[in-house]
């Protein structure tokens, strides 16, 4: 479909649509995107288990880091692709189905935090599904800034506005989680956080 394709009626996104084309598959999260209730916290929760998974077969240490650095920025690429493609299959410029977006951040998030325990990363998970969901500031200001106007065909820049808020969700994330550690560290959260 090109740029200029005139508008198709909003579809639903079904295991059909899903396995219709390759960028379906990416942009729903193998399925995840689906789920008919929060599709983002779902999508959210997969990204989640096939973090652990992979860092399971990966390991740590500087291969774990090129291989996991190829991932989210291959998957960024390839996503911006799929995203696009999927939110115009469906009619919809930004699909509450399409999860690939919280998949990228939230691998980014695990990524960065990792090593970590799991009271660690559930703090990450509710921190990420906070920031994505709510959108307060500059989360709200990205997902804004390529918003689709009615009547026009959706475009690349909807499939790059449906990565960019989660990013920037990702690294309020990042931030939080960085101020914590460092209140923590400097004594003042040290009876609160587990080391």
């Amino acid at each position: 479909m090109s740029e200029s394709a005139p508008l198709q009626p909003p579809r639903r996104a079904t295991v059909g649509l899903m396995l219709s084309h390759p960028a379906h598959v990416i942009a729903l999260g193998a399925g995840s995107g689906l789920s008919p209730i929060a599709p983002g916290t779902v999508g959210t929760l997969w990204a989640w288990l096939s973090f652990v998974l992979l860092q399971e077969a990966w390991g740590l240490g500087a291969q774990a880091d090129l291989y996991w650095a190829w991932l989210i920025g291959g998957g960024t690429v390839v996503g911006w692709w799929a995203c696009t493609h999927t939110a115009r299959s469906l009619g919809v410029a930004d699909p509450s189905a399409v999860v690939w977006d919280e998949v990228l951040a939230f691998w980014l998030v695990l990524w960065v935090v990792t090593p970590s325990g799991w009271i660690g990363q559930v703090l990450a998970f509710a921190l990420f599904r906070y920031f994505d969901a709510a959108k307060p500031g500059p989360v709200g200001w990205a997902d804004r800034l390529f918003k689709h106007r009615p009547g026009e065909p959706i475009g690349w820049a909807q499939g790059l506005g449906i990565l960019l808020d989660d990013f920037v969700a990702a690294l309020c994330t990042l931030l939080v989680l960085a101020l914590a550690v460092a209140c923590r560290e400097g004594g003042v959260l040290a009876s609160i956080l587990p080391t």
